[in-house]
């Protein structure tokens, strides 16, 4: 998304971008204190940032029939989560709280009618239960049987079967399924205080950067090739067309109405706070 923009090839409108590389639960954790003018958050979290924060239009992580992945080290039936060792990314994180409606909901394969409240019962997660594990570490932590399934995000969708474990859920099919939405994963807010003319430059240049990125995905993957972990050439094209898409570009209405929901549905279930008025720019 933004290897043009660290490369100066696309005009910022008079700004300067630092690149600072975090994983996103430090980024959630970094927000929530303000630390950044702009950030990549999980939907997830924006709850806990909305008083400082804007949304972005562009930047955004959809899995459109596709998202976390529940994995285990031996073949596991959705039921048997509740009392298995689970290591999840974070808890701000969208997979988790992904992962926590699914639990609610009975790991149903119907999802509740869209805009309908979500039981508020956990479905069985015990806090006993959970081992927040870097998400890179994840499959480490299953081989070295410090949890028995594993909550699973970025390109460990890809490669979980050649490490040898079994899918028990897909949590973005599971989404897709019960609402025909995307489910909203990732996103980029911007700091309000910024003021509407900066907001708007640092916007355009975002957006410039990801459609550059898109038009040029052969050219940028020699410098895709050090974030790749264990991954080839054409597993890496196909991680970053997954997530770097139309909705990338501009999530439009399709993203925001999902966006909504997601968050409704967590704030319904008591998992997150409700927020009183999601902010887009643009809108």
């Amino acid at each position: 998304m933004f290897d043009a923009l660290a490369r100066g090839v696309v005009p910022t409108g008079g700004l300067r971008f630092e690149h600072i590389l975090q994983d996103i639960q430090t980024l959630n954790e970094r927000a929530q204190k303000g630390d950044l003018d702009i950030s990549a958050i999980s939907f997830a979290s924006y709850p806990l940032v909305a008083k400082d924060y804007a949304l972005l239009p562009c930047g955004a992580s959809m899995g459109d029939g596709y998202g976390p992945m529940l994995v285990s080290r031996r073949p596991m039936r959705p039921d048997e989560l509740s009392v298995a060792r689970l290591a999840i990314p974070g808890k701000l994180t969208s997979a988790f709280l992904a992962l926590r409606l699914y639990m609610a909901e009975g790991c149903a394969p119907q999802a509740a009618p869209v805009g309908q409240p979500t039981p508020s019962s956990s479905g069985g997660l015990r806090e006993e239960n959970l081992r927040v594990v870097p998400f890179d570490r994840i499959f480490d932590a299953l081989h070295a049987g410090q949890a028995e399934a594993g909550l699973i995000i970025h390109e460990g969708q890809l490669t979980y079967a050649k490490a040898g474990l079994h899918l028990v859920e897909d949590l973005g099919a599971w989404w897709k399924r019960g609402t025909g939405l995307p489910l909203p994963l990732g996103g980029n807010v911007i700091r309000k205080a910024l003021g509407a003319e900066t907001i708007r430059a640092a916007s355009a240049a975002l957006s410039a950067s990801i459609r550059h990125g898109l038009d040029h995905l052969e050219e940028a993957l020699p410098r895709l090739r050090g974030y790749a972990r264990d991954m080839t050439d054409d597993l890496t094209r196909a991680f970053v067309r997954m997530y770097v898409n139309d909705y990338t570009v501009d999530y439009g209405e399709t993203g925001r109405q999902a966006i909504r929901e997601f968050l409704a549905r967590g704030a319904a279930a008591g998992f997150i706070p409700a927020v009183e008025r999601i902010e887009f720019v643009g809108n």
